[in-house]
């Protein structure tokens, strides 16, 4: 009997271990995989958005060196190198790259020797280098983009080297450079290690200054021999980086141990293709937190199970205890069964509509809860829409003014230097009024300040669309623009619609500058629609309702393809090739919309061709009509 007793015990024991055994196994696996999970994820949001970052950063110079080969001055001095063309070359380099924010501007004979640079006045120009062993400068002088990497064989410093060919006639007579410092790229996030390889695996930017100009896997021969030949990295001994895989966790990350020694720290590394140039960005997220966030979930596991085996223990050694009690209270209950029944059963009662009370007052404080989490979500939601919203907007409206900008402020220094003093007059004018109007754009940072604002406005129709028309002017020609109007309110029949006429005095709730921003928005991308058509249609109709304004713009283009109709208003979608379009003008079109109450659809007309439809709330005047006014 005691035997069996001690056996039993030992069976206990081993059950318990086996079980906490079990446990704690079970919790290092989950915990394991769900922090290394969520590392990984955070990993590659973080890895996106700094490839994101990297690559507006590379595209925004993208064009400076072809603007810069396309100055007249410019395909001068590569022709006929006379000191006054070069000393003015130099300084419109050098302003141009003040201008630009970029490093070093400077342009190349077709020959490889530099002939003028924006650091014409430094110790250290570039003028008088020859560059014709450089890659950049191969590919330019052969027709093509150069894009390359290096370590300046003049300035010593590092940089990214963006050329275009310089024509003049048809013909390359030199090259246009720009040197960009992305020193500064790999130290905005010191948290996390984050590094940028080249194509032959050579890590050029770097968070952890000991893995600079190291390579991720061993360099062919022949590799090694062409960095050497170009002077690339200068005598930067490129050694492999002590890296070795443990783990593959799907296509782009794995677990990485760097260094050698047990004691090597361990990183989830993440890789993210540039495309143009032919980076990877590699973001490496240290493991060890997820190792001591995984030992602390598995020691309170353990902890938990063997507090739940103690309690378990008490209360079967208290129920035996008041098994004891009761049984010794079997006489004394037989005498009062009758009123312990009736009590037990009124007990009951009683437990039972207060358990159902508790429940019902737990669910409404979670409904209560879960609402409020909502509405804070939502608000915060609201916020940030808006903000990325307005952002985008202000971003996507200025970058055609800057151009323009650009474009004048060269030409009237063109103009000033031939005499041509009126036309610089003109240029000046148009100058003038593209600030005015970037002002009027800036001043829409007052709209964040409150929501209701843009609700109250009012806009009259007519000047915004005048404006539009004007600011679009250039692209007009060739166009077939007729314009239409149909007034529901007085029965009458669609007619041609006067700018300045009856209806000029059309007037909808919203800001007259993000109406004309629509409407500019729309004609554009009429415009673009039908760039490839034989005889070019654009009709834009108003359909005058007692509460409502449709304005609509038709062309005659290819239409919108079924696969493209779901996304044509989300941000960043775009159908255009790279560097024609940022994919944000239907959607902050359609965002202005609906902050005004009102709405943009699109849809395809039957007999070829898109239609865009903006709906406004229409403003209500003291009259029903304004006689005809200049506006």
């Amino acid at each position: 009997m005691e035997t069996a007793h001690v056996t039993r015990r030992l069976l206990i024991l081993f059950a318990l271990a086996a079980g906490l055994a079990a446990v704690c196994t079970l919790t290092w696996t989950l915990a394991w995989r769900s922090g290394i999970e969520t590392l990984r994820r955070d990993a590659a949001v973080r890895g996106d958005r700094t490839t994101a970052s990297l690559k507006s950063t590379l595209e925004r110079y993208e064009s400076l060196p072809y603007i810069v080969g396309e100055h007249p001055l410019v395909q001068d001095v590569l022709v006929n190198q006379k000191d006054e063309w070069v000393d003015a070359a130099n300084r419109y380099l050098e302003r141009v790259n003040r201008y630009a924010r970029a490093t070093t501007t400077y342009i190349i004979r077709a020959d490889g020797l530099c002939i003028a640079a924006s650091n014409w006045r430094d110790p250290d120009s570039f003028i008088g280098a020859s560059y014709r062993f450089r890659p950049y400068f191969i590919d330019a002088v052969n027709g093509g983009v150069g894009r390359f990497f290096g370590i300046g064989t003049i300035s010593h410093d590092p940089g990214y080297y963006v050329s275009q060919p310089v024509r003049r006639d048809g013909k390359i007579v030199g090259v246009a450079v720009v040197k960009l410092n992305l020193e500064w790229f790999p130290g905005a996030d010191a948290t996390e290690p984050l590094l940028v390889t080249d194509d032959h695996g050579v890590i050029f930017l770097s968070s952890v200054p000991a893995w600079k100009y190291h390579t991720v896997r061993p360099l062919p021969a022949d590799v090694a021999q062409s960095i050497v030949q170009t002077q690339q990295y200068a005598r930067q001994i490129l050694s492999p980086l002590p890296a070795r895989i443990e783990r593959v966790l799907g296509d782009d990350a794995e677990i990485v141990r760097i260094g050698t020694g047990i004691g090597a720290p361990r990183y989830i590394q993440t890789r993210r293709a540039l495309g143009v140039p032919d980076w990877d960005l590699v973001t490496m997220s240290p493991v060890r937190p997820v190792v001591n966030a995984t030992r602390t979930a598995t020691i309170m596991t353990g902890f938990g199970f063997a507090l739940l085996c103690l309690l378990i223990f008490y209360w079967r050694q208290r129920r035996q205890r008041v098994k004891e009690v009761m049984k010794s209270r079997a006489m004394l209950q037989k005498a009062y069964a009758m009123l312990n029944e009736r009590v037990a059963e009124r007990t009951a009662d009683l437990s039972q509509a207060n358990v159902q009370l508790q429940r019902e007052v737990q669910e409404r404080a979670r409904a209560e809860a879960d609402l409020r989490a909502a509405q804070d979500e939502l608000i915060q939601a609201s916020k940030l829409a808006a903000l990325g919203q307005m952002a985008a907007g202000i971003t996507h409206e200025l970058n055609q003014p800057l151009a323009a900008l650009r474009s004048f402020s060269d030409n009237t220094r063109v103009f000033l230097e031939r005499g041509q003093y009126m036309a610089a007059h003109e240029n000046l004018e148009a100058i003038g009024s593209l600030t005015e109007r970037m002002g009027k754009i800036v001043n829409q940072l007052k709209l964040f300040v409150g929501r209701a604002r843009p609700r109250s406005l009012r806009s009259p129709v007519a000047p915004a669309l005048r404006n539009a028309l004007a600011l679009l002017g250039t692209r007009l020609t060739g166009v077939d623009l007729t314009l239409a109007l149909t007034d529901h309110t007085v029965d009458a029949m669609p007619a041609p619609f006067d700018l300045r006429g009856e209806y000029a005095e059309l007037v909808a709730q919203i800001d007259g500058l993000r109406l004309e921003q629509v409407l500019i928005n729309l004609v554009g991308n009429a415009l673009d629609a039908v760039a490839d058509t034989a005889s070019p249609r654009i009709a834009i109709d108003i359909e005058v309702l007692a509460a409502t304004l449709a304005i609509s713009v038709r062309d005659n283009g290819p239409g919108i393809p079924d696969d493209v109709m779901p996304r044509i208003f989300e941000p960043f979608f775009t159908t255009k090739e790279m560097g024609q379009g940022l994919g944000l003008g239907l959607a902050i079109s359609s965002s202005i919309a609906r902050d005004c109450g009102g709405s943009l659809v699109a849809h395809n007309e039957p007999d070829g061709g898109a239609r865009f439809v903006l709906t406004l709330r229409r403003a209500q005047v003291s009259t029903a009509r304004v006689a005809a006014a200049d506006v």
